[in-house]
């Protein structure tokens, strides 16, 4: 089983709790809206992508008021509340590929907040394509061990037929973050939970498929502080690169 650049993002989400909770709430209602609007439907019981991003949503205590409002907009309840989804490919500091994921209610003020972070620090942004082929879709399921060997369990997981899986620890507790064809993660994450294992969260992701490590500390100083501008941008869901350290 391979490692990839999520170890870089493991660590860099050792600091989620600090992000303003407005910050994320304003992401996940943009996530619920859209999701709605795919789905045609405000239901999770009946569109699997809002019962994706409703997981997020309790994650982060989100008030009930607040999804309600998202679902509305989502069923167009709230008239002049539009938002779509922008997809930014480009590269960082290092010549570092970046998929980036968006949702706007303002496409013209995100294209120019992205530009902007791009020329400012040391990126450049590619036509589409660019980078899109260097990632593939899979799914991505956050397992927790059940407190028993690191190897028995990863072997477990294994024999159910994942593509992937990186172990890892966090807050001293054993967990697995296992990938799987996206046309399988539904039926995946069914299978481990069967098994005994606590699923965590899930969610489909782009995967880079060939890693470049940074050994250079001020190179990747930049890397880092570099899709974190991204992240922090209200507009971005999802930021995916394929640097290691």
């Amino acid at each position: 089983m391979s490692g990839h650049s999520k170890w870089s993002t493991i660590k860099r989400q050792k600091g989620a709790a600090d992000i303003k909770r407005g910050l994320t709430f304003t992401k996940v209602a943009n996530a619920i809206t859209v999701a709605v609007k795919q789905g045609s439907s405000g239901d999770p019981n009946s569109n699997p992508k809002l019962r994706m991003v409703m997981e997020s949503a309790r994650a982060v205590n989100m008030p009930k008021e607040n999804i309600q409002r998202a679902i509305d907009r989502g069923l167009g309840k709230l008239p002049g509340q539009v938002v779509e989804e922008v997809i930014y490919e480009g590269f960082g500091p290092g010549n570092t590929y970046l998929y980036v994921e968006g949702i706007t209610d303002n496409k013209l003020r995100t294209n120019q907040e992205i530009k902007s972070i791009f020329e400012r620090n040391g990126g450049r942004l590619g036509g589409q394509g660019s980078t899109a082929h260097m990632f593939e879709k899979v799914g991505e399921i956050k397992v927790k061990g059940r407190g028993g060997s690191k190897d028995d369990e990863m072997l477990e997981l294994i024999d159910l037929g994942v593509k992937d899986m990186i172990d890892y620890l966090e807050d001293n507790i054993q967990k697995y973050l296992v990938y799987t064809e996206s046309s399988e993660f539904n039926t995946m994450g069914n299978k481990i939970t069967r098994i005994g294992f606590e699923v965590e969260s899930q969610e489909l992701v782009m995967k880079p498929m060939n890693l470049q490590s940074i050994t250079d500390p001020d190179l990747l100083k930049k890397v880092i502080e570099f899709v974190e501008r991204l992240e922090e941008l209200d507009d971005i869901q999802k930021v995916y690169d394929n640097f290691r350290d």
